[in-house]
């Protein structure tokens, strides 16, 4: 007897083609069957007239606190990964998030710049993205390296491999003057171990020298060079109005035989750190925007001029900022966002943010988030601003695309390091029931860069692990079903 039957669903598997009105069985954590005809379970659910699909795969998310991560559940996503930054030390960071417990799944790639701050600075890293910030402002890290310091980082990466990373974190564009050398040599050990790398990729200015184009082709020149798989994170906000030089470029190396993956997110502005060198006062001219294109998170600021920022970057260097490059309401900057989006296999990704209060402390597990909650809104609403604009509103990708992008797309990412992932992004038999019911004509992103912490509406239903987290559209604050990923060396 089945625990659990779905009934009368449309359901969406991108790996077989599958779109039609089926019946969804799940006992335990696995999915036992997927029928035109009902079978027995103990309970049933009518989800007739909504779309069921494989849970939505996040590559790119830094956000994860408890209470950022129920906001990411109610965007449809089941498996939340800090990939880009990364963690450190992994054993720890594991750990700590398992005995913690967390609504969906979770894991980490070793962070190359925390393997940094480490070696040059003798900085003692202790989590994710939060210790990153809080650690960036080091006197040394960003500095070319030795080839002893070199060797030293290998040696903190390969460590981390072995204690269950998922890959290899390059933040590249926040140490640009790093040797080119030294990233090649963290490509090959990516590829001796059989794991991907994630780059934030070293330069997005529009003009010579050190321009996006030249960023993305040392990531694909690695990929060549070393036989490494090579992701590339955020190529919307990393190519901005190079993307069809950039697109044709991985799409080339592609053809190749290349292995360089893609992801993105369907929003004009990033946020990061206000004291990454790309947004020093000289540099921003080059990225076409200004001082007043950068919005403070935790006051609203927006830096008058170039003394302002230098001294905002100088006493709080760590500070959250929001970058409008792109303004979404001029329909020439969308189309240039929608051609990132639209590139052939490029994931979906988040680039989630965590919620923060307004004095600039994180928000652990307070839920529902208190009000003036500061962050970004792709925290909140990628994934339904992804269907509701890519499918619902323009119809440029058929809805079982939409959903591969989501969900097959980043778990294929992920098979070589971690084969657990052969088993998500499908709803087969067999696979894991982390699912998302949802509401096509209603999926729809809420959140604003005004108000971030606006869930999105829509997802009626989501499972991890056969387990409810989301039921009837509200959260069950008591689920913590979500499980740690790791690479197949720990």
């Amino acid at each position: 007897m089945n625990d659990l039957l779905l009934r009368s669903a449309r359901v969406v598997d991108p790996e077989t083609g599958l779109d039609a009105v089926r019946h969804v069985a799940i006992t335990g954590d696995k999915i036992t069957s997927v029928s035109e005809a009902p079978v027995p379970a103990r309970r049933e659910l009518d989800v007739s007239g909504r779309v069921l699909a494989p849970g939505f795969i996040d590559l790119h998310s830094h956000a994860q606190t408890v209470g950022s991560l129920r906001m990411q559940a109610l965007d449809g996503v089941t498996t939340a990964l800090e990939l880009e930054s990364g963690a450190a030390p992994v054993r720890t960071v594991y750990q700590r998030a398992s005995d913690e417990g967390r609504p969906i799944n979770f894991g980490y790639s070793a962070s190359w710049a925390m393997a940094r701050m480490k070696v040059f600075d003798g900085a003692e890293p202790d989590g994710g993205w939060e210790s990153f910030a809080a650690l960036c402002a080091g006197p040394h890290w960003r500095d070319r390296a030795t080839t002893a310091q070199i060797d030293l980082t290998l040696a903190e990466l390969e460590g981390q491999l072995h204690e269950g990373a998922l890959g290899i974190g390059v933040l590249l564009g926040y140490a640009p003057q790093t040797g080119r050398m030294e990233y090649v040599h963290v490509a090959r050990l990516a590829e001796r171990y059989g794991v991907p790398t994630f780059t934030h990729a070293r330069f997005k200015n529009p003009d010579d020298p050190g321009t996006a184009l030249e960023g993305i082709a040392e990531v694909v020149a690695a990929a060549a060079g070393t036989g490494a798989h090579m992701h590339l994170c955020h190529i919307n906000s990393t190519s901005l109005r190079a993307i069809d030089e950039i697109g044709a470029v991985v799409s080339g190396a592609r053809r190749h035989g290349l292995k360089v993956s893609t992801e993105a997110y369907p929003y004009g502005a990033g946020m990061t750190t206000i004291g990454v060198p790309f947004l020093y006062p000289e540099n921003l001219p080059r990225l076409g925007i200004t001082p007043s294109d950068l919005v403070v998170a935790a006051t609203g600021e927006r830096p008058r001029d170039a003394e302002r920022l230098r001294e905002i970057q100088r006493t709080d260097p760590g500070a959250m900022a929001v970058i409008h490059y792109l303004n979404e309401d001029d329909p020439a900057d969308w189309s240039v966002l929608e051609r990132a989006l639209l590139l052939p296999d490029t994931a979906i990704a988040s680039d989630a943010i965590p919620f923060a209060a307004p004095d600039g402390r994180l928000i652990i597990d307070t839920w529902p988030l208190p009000a003036g909650a500061t962050g970004h809104p792709r925290t909140s609403g990628t994934f339904s601003r992804f269907l509701a604009t890519m499918v619902r509103g323009t119809g440029h990708l058929s809805l079982i695309e939409a959903v591969r992008r989501c969900t097959l797309q980043p778990a294929e990412v992920l098979t070589s390091v971690a084969p657990q992932f052969r088993h998500k992004g499908r709803v087969q038999a067999g696979a894991d029931a982390d699912l998302v019911v949802f509401d096509l004509d209603g999926v729809s992103d809420q959140s604003t860069y005004a108000e971030p912490g606006r869930p999105s509406t829509g997802v009626d239903h989501l499972l991890v692990s056969g387990e409810f987290v989301v039921r009837d559209g509200e959260l069950l604050l008591d689920a913590m079903p979500g499980k740690a990923v790791k690479g197949r060396l720990a």
